[in-house]
């Protein structure tokens, strides 16, 4: 089942970006490092497009830093954009932002009677509220690993001439690429009532097995007894979940294992880092995933649509026998 996930603040926060963005220069979309595309809104696209953008990859200490250049190299080539990664231990994340920004938004940022204005914003949990704590030098704006804890609009002066406007992580309506859901779950942006952890484990175990063998062989010590498969992919992904119920001390009575427990250590360990560095996503792959995703859309438009119009006839008819 496809995951969604729309709060009713998220609306509110929609209608004050389309207002914000009215009045700025440059727009910085934070996006995890780790899945870029997914965590990548298109609802801001849309209300972004005229604007200036730097792409901000946070947490790229976590992601696998090949796939993490690969996205930087894909968002240069897009028209008014930069990107650049940053992770929590960058040592001058405001020179850097700057720069980017001023970049973008040359004849900005100079003088008081030409401050630039950025607007700043992302999914939840991406990381902002951390970056901007560091930036402004004190706890300004509340961070916490959990999705949906900014609820409002919030103003820093970085310096006299360059503003900056906190957004609260928003998602959007409908999620039409059915990985993507999957991967923000995985992620933290997505809040736990809105999926399943097992079901989201599964789907990340599947992805990382093919992709990153030895990450998973390492953390949870396959094959060490010898009579089992050291390589991942030998597993199915429902065993290997099990395996990992085991490994992390998830035992029920009898010896079964509590896939609940296992699921939760499993996204604990790709959120904290413990799996190494590893990435859900290639350019290429999210490129395959959309266009799926669109397709299926399409098709479901057409259905939706075929249903209204059969409606609308049954009610005519009915009407008319009345008649």
């Amino acid at each position: 089942m496809a995951i969604q996930w729309f709060p009713g603040h998220m609306h509110l926060t929609r209608q004050a970006i389309a207002e914000r963005v009215k009045a700025v220069d440059v727009v910085i979309e934070m996006l995890d490092a780790r899945l870029p595309g997914s965590s990548a809104n298109p609802m801001l696209a849309e209300l972004t497009q005229a604007k200036p953008k730097l792409k901000l990859l946070s947490k790229q200490d976590l992601a696998d830093p090949l796939q993490t250049e690969a996205w930087l190299a894909h968002y240069q080539t897009q028209d008014q954009t930069h990107a650049i990664a940053l992770d929590a231990k960058h040592q001058a994340p405001v020179k850097t932002l700057l720069e980017a920004c001023r970049r973008l938004a040359p004849t900005r940022g100079e003088s008081l009677t030409k401050p630039m204005r950025v607007l700043i914003c992302g999914i939840p949990n991406v990381g902002k509220s951390t970056l901007l704590n560091r930036m402004v030098g004190k706890t300004a704006a509340k961070a916490a690993d959990e999705a949906g804890v900014t609820k409002q609009e919030m103003r820093y002066a970085l310096t006299d001439a360059f503003y900056l406007y906190d957004t609260p992580g928003v998602l959007w309506p409908r999620i039409i690429v059915a990985q993507t859901g999957f991967n923000l779950a995985a992620s933290g942006a997505i809040g736990r009532n809105a999926f399943d952890d097992i079901e989201v484990a599964l789907v990340m175990l599947d992805y990382l097995k093919t992709h990153y063998p030895q990450s998973l062989q390492s953390r949870y010590k396959l094959g060490q007894d010898g009579k089992e498969a050291s390589d991942p992919n030998q597993w199915d992904e429902e065993a290997l979940l099990a395996r990992i119920g085991k490994s992390r001390g998830g035992l029920l009575s009898g010896g079964r294992v509590d896939l609940q427990k296992a699921a939760e250590a499993a996204i604990h360990d790709f959120r904290s880092g413990a799996l190494g560095r590893v990435s859900l996503e290639t350019p290429q792959e999210f490129a395959q995933w959309l266009a799926l995703g669109e397709e299926l859309d399409a098709e479901r438009a057409v259905r939706k649509e075929a249903f209204a119009q059969a409606k609308a006839a049954q009610r005519k008819s009915g009407q008319k026998k009345r008649w």
